[in-house]
């Protein structure tokens, strides 16, 4: 049974539309938000399924309220898996004109109003749910793989109620220690603006060595053309190519580069805008990378470098779960590929150092960068010397992407194991690769469309690792999340409150962190087994129990 949950404004409340499995309109009624409280608990413990317009547009007001739900669907989320899914029939939402259902949500919209949909209608109206609900029900059903869509939506919807929860409840930040961060490190915070003082010594070391009065050595153009007058022969500024090179400016600019990264990534003006109240709140953006990871809207929340972590303390009484999945790509590839052998070589165990033990290669540091090669297209270096050892002991694992590279070359969609799909490359790139293809080519058009291609497959290559990998990490919280709930009520419950990739953070009551580490290992294990069945893949996962992040 889904229910249809969108706003009412007259009268004020909710409006709730029952739809039954075969997509009708079973019940209609509209509810007050003094009511939802106890009314939505209710029917969600009837198991029913929540239908958001975009979950982030509703959810987060029923979560200020205390009301968390249990199942739902996103319609705009899963609109985009289904609108170009190649398992989803060709005549149907695929050729569907752009409508309501495909402007992006994000936190920088109007929360609490459906604009864009209005602009886009024409009309101050809101679009028509229960027929979206119906057409996505339909393309389900006629899907060539409806069990890998449906488990594929479910999760991708599940995930965005946690990333409202996960802004709604914060990741405990301890603004003072922070502050002390910046300071030992930086100096006093500026009273007016302007670098704090030891970015400004460094900055003037640096205009010294240089001989360059005036140089602002947060221009790169600038600094650029700085260290080639002083014969420092650089084509980019990056710490790596700065390394290479003999001269007293290097080691005062690569102190200047680190502070300021610092200071512009997680300074005082970041303290500011995202710590209110002892709780850092990231917004993420669910599917924000084609891919399906998550990406951000503002904050910075995929990029929480060590430096600051000693910061992110946990409450009095509680606790972190701090959880890792270990080298979680290179086992999807595994379980996708059906390669035993590669399964086998990370049964319960550091898969790279099992390759070395299946003398695959020499060390653990061969192994990943091997295994780095093969799913991100290594040509040239050590990654590609040592690829062909994984292309001969692992043929079924190494020929999936490069199955997936090939298919990218010759402009092609691939997809992931539930079910989404690529998008198709750009008419520029179709254009460049055709042309290196003519008869009439040029030498410098063929090598155009060459590189073009390979770029592409490279692209394809890792979508189909990474984005199976992404289906896992949303199946393991979906999990983890329902497990959680049955380990405390109100807000003594443990909770997600930071998500990266195959990492996440759960603050949990100090009594409680034991079965949270156990529940983490069973929600991983459960998400395997969600995805390939009996196929003997495990996910083992790097467990640390900590009241402060640094630590574990």
């Amino acid at each position: 049974m889904y229910v249809v949950i969108e706003p009412s404004v007259s009268p004020p409340g909710l409006r709730l539309i029952g739809v039954d499995e075969s997509g009708i309109p079973a019940d209609e009624s509209v509810v007050s938000w003094g009511d939802a409280t106890e009314i939505l608990p209710r029917r969600d413990q009837s198991g029913v399924r929540w239908v958001f317009a975009h979950t982030a547009e509703l959810y987060p007001r029923l979560v200020e309220r205390g009301i968390r739900l249990g199942r739902s669907h996103d319609l705009a989320l899963c609109r985009t898996i289904l609108r170009r899914s190649t398992r989803t029939p060709a005549g149907g939402l695929p050729q569907r004109a752009p409508d309501f259902w495909d402007v992006p949500w994000t936190h920088s919209a109007d929360e609490g109003s459906l604009a864009g949909f209005a602009e886009l209608a024409g009309s101050g109206e809101r679009p028509d749910a229960v027929a979206e609900l119906q057409r996505q029900c339909e393309a389900i059903a006629a899907s060539s793989a409806p069990w890998g869509l449906k488990r594929l939506l479910a999760a991708e919807s599940c995930g965005a109620m946690i990333a409202c929860e996960i802004r709604h409840d914060g990741l405990p930040w301890r603004r003072d220690v922070h502050e002390k961060i910046l300071t030992d490190a930086l100096g006093p915070r500026p009273v007016f603006g302007g670098r704090p003082a030891v970015l400004e010594n460094l900055a003037v070391r640096v205009r010294g060595e240089l001989d360059t009065p005036s140089l602002n050595p947060d221009s790169h153009t600038e600094l650029l053309r700085a260290l080639r007058s002083a014969g420092i022969s650089v084509d980019s500024t990056s710490k790596w190519e700065l390394l290479r090179h003999e001269h007293p400016v290097i080691e005062p600019l690569l102190q200047y580069k680190s502070l300021s990264r610092l200071m512009t990534a997680n300074g005082w003006a970041w303290l500011d805008e995202w710590v209110h109240n002892d709780r850092f709140r990231p917004a993420y953006v669910v599917a924000g990378v084609v891919t399906g990871r998550w990406a951000t809207d503002g904050g910075g929340a995929l990029q929480l470098p060590a430096q600051v972590r000693p910061a992110v303390v946990a409450d009095d009484g509680w606790t972190f779960v701090i959880a890792d999945a270990a080298q979680l790509e290179p086992r999807i590839v595994a379980a996708m590929a059906g390669d035993v052998a590669m399964a086998a070589a990370g049964h319960g165990t550091d898969l790279y150092q099992g390759l070395v033990d299946a003398g695959t290669v020499d060390t653990r540091a061969h192994a990943k960068l091997a295994m780095l090669g093969a799913l991100y297209g290594a040509t040239t270096g050590e990654s590609a010397r040592l690829m062909p050892r994984l292309l001969r002991t692992y043929p079924r694992a190494t020929g999936l992407v490069e199955t997936a590279a090939r298919a990218g070359e010759r402009g092609e969609q691939v997809t992931t194991w539930l079910g989404r799909s690529s998008p198709l490359p750009s008419d520029a790139w179709t254009s460049v690769t055709r042309a290196g293809t003519q008869v009439t080519a040029t030498a410098a058009q063929e090598r155009a469309g060459r590189s073009a291609a390979r770029d592409w497959g490279r692209f394809t290559r890792n979508f189909v690792a990474q984005g199976t990998a992404a289906e896992w990490a949303l199946c393991w919280m979906a999990e983890l999340r329902h497990r959680l709930f049955a380990l405390g009520s109100g807000e003594q419950h443990p909770h997600i409150v930071y998500f990266l990739h195959d990492e996440l953070v759960i603050h949990a009551p100090e009594q409680t962190a034991t079965l949270v580490a156990n529940a983490v290992q069973e929600s991983a294990d459960a998400a395997g087994r969600g995805l390939f069945g009996d196929f003997p893949v495990d996910f083992p996962l790097d467990v640390a129990i900590a009241r402060c992040y640094a630590d574990a």
